[in-house]
């Protein structure tokens, strides 16, 4: 491919070839959950794909950023959910600055979902269960282990990967000590509305210290 090819397919691309619904921010909850719930599971229901998929940005001790993909695996009072391995380089990340930024991003309506926080580790136990609600292939993939280290071979990989798949196959049951359940606990959270007109909507809740009215909403510039 030349570089023309690439441009070429780079400016060919439309945004938001669909209808895009319409988002009222004053008839926005005076908390970010229910809207987050409201527009996931619109998501869901208009056919977007894996849209519980979101990047997840983390800052290691050096203060360098990093960003990956990974998988919601709830959000409720406490924050958002999401859980690695505490010797991955997000979890090493994630011990030396318990901060981090989340992005949701659902193109089918048009919408984004910005979430920042501190990030708390839940309990050993609270981890062991969301390892074993999840398929045989995502315990398998926890027991292989070694995630982010420096990998010699697909071949070591395929040795690893099948006596981790043959373990959870017959022990459904084993324990990953390394896996850690991780909540966002949001200081703020942003939810945009995508315009034609690029007249875009973009609603931010902040947490505030009063105990009688734990957000506060304004509305940004696109």
């Amino acid at each position: 491919m030349t570089d023309s090819d690439f441009h070429r397919a780079l400016h060919s691309l439309k945004v938001w070839d669909t209808a895009l619904p319409p988002f009222d921010p004053a008839d926005a909850p005076v908390e970010p959950l229910p809207l987050f719930h409201d527009w996931f599971t619109a998501a869901v229901a208009a056919g977007q794909t894996e849209p519980h998929t979101l990047s997840l940005a983390t800052a290691g001790a050096d203060g360098r950023p990093d960003v990956r993909t990974v998988m919601l695996h709830d959000a409720d009072a406490r924050g958002w959910h999401f859980a690695s391995h505490a010797t991955s380089a997000k979890g090493r990340q994630l011990a030396a600055r318990p901060e981090a930024a989340l992005g949701f991003y659902w193109p089918v309506q048009g919408r984004q979902v910005r979430v920042r926080g501190r990030v708390v580790t839940g309990t050993s136990e609270e981890a062991y269960a969301d390892l074993h609600a999840r398929t045989t292939g995502a315990l398998a993939a926890a027991l292989v282990g070694r995630q982010s280290e420096v990998l010699d071979s697909p071949e070591t990989l395929a040795a690893a990967s099948g006596a981790a798949w043959h373990r959870a196959e017959t022990d459904p049951s084993a324990a990953v000590p390394t896996w850690t359940l991780y909540v966002v606990e949001p200081s703020e959270v942003e939810f945009f509305q995508g315009d034609a007109r690029r007249r875009h909507l973009r609603l931010r809740y902040r947490r505030t210290p009063a105990p009688e009215t734990p957000w506060t909403r304004e509305l940004l510039w696109p």
